[in-house]
């Protein structure tokens, strides 16, 4: 009768000397059962797939399966606030994101989490280039011309993005003050629907992640101006970089970063990074996600805080200066 009680005791005494051993213990005991990897938006999008590749390399390396699990709802707060809520016990983490971790925090009169103090950061995966599209009866073929033209033209042009607030529309945001040009700002539902009324031109201008714009395109449905890392992307060598072609200095993109609740023991989380980064490296995933645009990063726990904590500081005033709020 006293078998389970003592079985506890032992288990808890057992974590208590893995955590203090550090990882090589760790791993003979963690982890142990599945772990739960929350995507905070709908199944089928550019994140959810992001993460079910990673997700199931990363079930392979540590011989226990990942479950992804889908939960949408506030632009990704929902999602994060419950793993936030989670026990801090390795079993339960979330894929990040630009927007649960840099934008929502300044965009969101309420939130419910802290992004920095809720959080345990386990490891940047991938980076996702944006892309600036333009309509070809636009006329220009270069990012120097579009700011000419739109300097020329204040508030004449509008451009498209997936809505108000997402890192897309503030992507324009940025470009706008840093080009020093004004545009009027079109919200859509989704990517989707804004790039196909770019390619019936009636919108000009987009920026669009470059997964969802590259197939027009490589069709000519609209013409890729130039990608928003500060390198080129793999996926289109041939479009240059916002910051080469005329807007020195500018940068967005998309990520994708696995964090853990905060509490989660530091030997769990260096398996978790360590995990994530071979599965990132590994040649068969690297040429999966590079054919969705995604550039492998795999960071160590300590890179990922240093990387929230520049995107936090940089994303706050684009929010502010575009005006966008939500109240949730």
């Amino acid at each position: 009768m006293y078998l389970a009680p003592l079985k506890r005791i032992a288990t808890a005494i057992t974590l208590g000397l893995a955590v203090i051993a550090g990882p090589a213990a760790a791993e003979q005991i963690f982890p142990d059962r599945p772990i739960r990897l929350v995507v905070p938006f709908a199944a089928g999008g550019s994140t959810d797939i992001v993460a079910r590749i990673i997700a199931a390399k990363m079930g392979e390396i540590l011989k226990q399966q990942i479950v992804v699990e889908n939960r949408a709802g506030a632009g990704g707060n929902a999602g994060a606030a419950a793993v936030a809520r989670s026990a801090p016990d390795g079993y339960t983490v979330l894929m990040g994101t630009v927007a649960t971790h840099a934008i929502n925090p300044a965009l969101y009169t309420k939130i419910p989490y802290d992004p920095v103090k809720d959080f345990a950061p386990v490891s940047l995966l991938v980076n996702v280039p944006n892309v600036v599209v333009v309509h070809p009866s636009l006329n220009v073929k270069s990012v120097k011309e579009l700011i000419d033209l739109l300097k020329a033209n204040p508030d004449k042009y509008d451009y498209a993005s997936s809505g108000i607030g997402t890192p897309l529309h503030l992507s324009g945001a940025l470009f706008e003050s840093m080009a020093g040009v004004k545009m009027v700002h079109v919200p859509y539902k989704g990517a989707g629907p804004a790039l196909l009324d770019v390619v019936a031109g009636q919108v000009k201008i987009m920026f669009d992640n470059l997964p969802s714009s590259i197939g027009q395109i490589r069709k000519g449905g609209v013409i890729g101006l130039a990608v928003t890392t500060k390198e080129r992307s793999p996926a289109a060598p041939d479009i240059p970089t916002v910051a080469e072609s005329g807007l020195p200095g500018y940068e967005t993109y998309s990520w994708n970063a696995i964090f853990a609740p905060a509490g989660t023991p530091q030997a769990y989380i260096d398996i978790l990074a360590k995990a994530g980064a071979e599965a990132v490296a590994d040649p068969a995933v690297k040429a999966r996600l590079a054919d969705l645009s995604a550039v492998s990063v795999g960071s160590t726990p300590a890179q990922l805080a240093d990387h929230v904590k520049a995107e936090l500081a940089k994303w706050a005033p684009v929010v502010k200066a575009s005006g966008a709020s939500v109240n949730e």
